[in-house]
């Protein structure tokens, strides 16, 4: 609560708040942060109370009521109008008299088969729903991961766009030297012009991109949209071991929550399937009441009953059986939920690992061409300025290098992109960003 108070605070105060990917998870995944974290956590409180309401059939249910009535009686809907010895009979109405009861009833569950698996089932409910928020937790975690990367790949465009605005500049300010030293031609200069406002205008579209970025972050933390933020990563190349596709398989099948909340879920369709089951089985149950009776409070005298109902079902038109038809379906939906959940995070390690290969290929490939069109460009403007070259050959390695660094931004992003897309599959995104 302090936290979020204190970034409302820093938004307000129009204060720039210093933002790494560590800290950007753990805002959205406070209580105040991500409303999809906040759900998920009454999901959990909202299962426990099932576990209450199965827990209430194994306790005893008890009732008190107080009843002071006048009433008079038909004795002849009783049955009670045939003649008497001696002339005598009974009469047709009796009262009015008043009848006072003040009495306790209690009842308790002794066995019941199926309330037992219906408990069963609520206390799973909870650790699946709680295995679901987990799931939820991981993929917000997944989803503020991947808006941050998109902040620092804008950012490096960013950087790239003012640093091709410098270096079109200077080289304006070049080929006006040229001209101006007789050796270099109007063209030239206007050709330098062109290339500067169109690298104006990227610019341009690189802030627009940026700041779009960091509203789609905002969002995804559950900030603030005018808080103004200062991201202290950088999109670079941080070299990882992942190790065999064994392994990686191997520890997906033990952490993603996802397997853990489908194998809860499909525990629960059985636990229900023999709660069904088992109202065929009798029941046993136990009754009893006290309480004091007579025509007023003065003079009630006390009564009691107490006794054992025994329930054996035979026949309820069939319902038992849909029931359990039904329960059996629901329980084979969620053994075949199972195995397309586990064929699902197969593939999702699988791509991971291709993923994360592949762009480690690109970002060396990226590297050694930003470094050949660095020195291609260094090389072509020396050639121009001893005048054995004109100015196409500088802009054609101007734009050359505008492309490597593009690439480089690129290759960096889908290389750090494809190391949480495996934290993501294999369950480990915690570890992920704490590297």
């Amino acid at each position: 609560m302090r936290l979020m108070f204190l970034l409302s605070a820093l938004a307000y105060a129009q204060d720039t708040l210093p933002l790494s990917l560590k800290r950007a998870v753990e805002i959205a995944l406070a209580p105040e942060g991500s409303p999809k974290v906040a759900l998920a956590e009454e999901s959990i409180k909202q299962s426990q109370t099932g576990v209450a309401q199965a827990r209430a059939a194994f306790l005893p249910d008890i009732e008190s009521s107080v009843t002071d009535q006048s009433e008079t009686v038909n004795l002849r809907t009783f049955g009670l109008n045939f003649p008497l010895p001696a002339g005598l009979s009974f009469p047709s109405l009796v009262g009015p008299f008043t009848v006072f009861d003040a009495r306790a009833t209690a009842q308790q569950s002794v066995f019941d088969f199926s309330s037992i698996r219906k408990y069963q089932s609520s206390k799973v409910s909870v650790e699946a729903t709680k295995a679901d928020a987990e799931t939820t937790r991981n993929q917000v975690s997944d989803a503020v991961a991947r808006a941050y990367l998109a902040c620092l790949r804008a950012d490096a465009k960013l950087e790239t766009e003012r640093a091709n605005v410098d270096l079109s500049d200077a080289l304006l300010k070049q080929t006006n030297r040229q001209k101006t030293a007789g050796t270099g031609l109007a063209i030239e200069v206007t050709r330098a012009q062109v290339q500067l406002a169109n690298d104006r205008q990227n610019l341009i579209v690189a802030e627009n991109d940026r700041r779009k970025a960091v509203l789609q972050l905002l969002r995804a933390m559950g900030l603030h949209l005018d808080a103004h933020i200062e991201f202290t990563d950088k999109l670079a190349y941080k070299p990882v071991d992942v190790g065999p596709m064994e392994a990686a398989l191997e520890k997906a099948s033990k952490e993603r929550a996802e397997l853990k909340a489908q194998a809860k879920r499909e525990e629960i369709a059985r636990l229900n399937y023999g709660s069904v089951k088992a109202e065929r089985l009798p029941s046993l149950s136990a009754f009893g009441n006290y309480g004091t009776t007579g025509e007023d409070i003065i003079g009630a005298m006390p009564t009691r009953a107490v006794g054992i109902t025994l329930k054996v079902p035979i026949f309820d038109g069939g319902r038992r059986d849909a029931r359990r038809a039904e329960s059996l379906s629901e329980l084979r939906q969620e053994q075949i939920r199972t195995r397309d959940v586990k064929q699902q995070v197969d593939l999702d390690v699988r791509l991971a690992l291709d993923s994360i290969h592949s762009a480690e290929s690109q970002v060396e490939t990226a590297r050694q061409g930003l470094e050949l069109s660095e020195n291609e460009l260094a090389q072509a403007r020396r050639r121009y300025d001893g005048g054995v070259a004109n100015s196409i050959e500088v802009t054609d390695a101007q734009t050359r290098l505008d492309r490597a660094r593009d690439n480089q931004i690129a290759a960096l992003y889908n290389y750090n992109l494809a190391r949480l897309d495996l934290a993501t599959a294999t369950g480990s995104i915690a570890e992920y960003l704490n590297q």
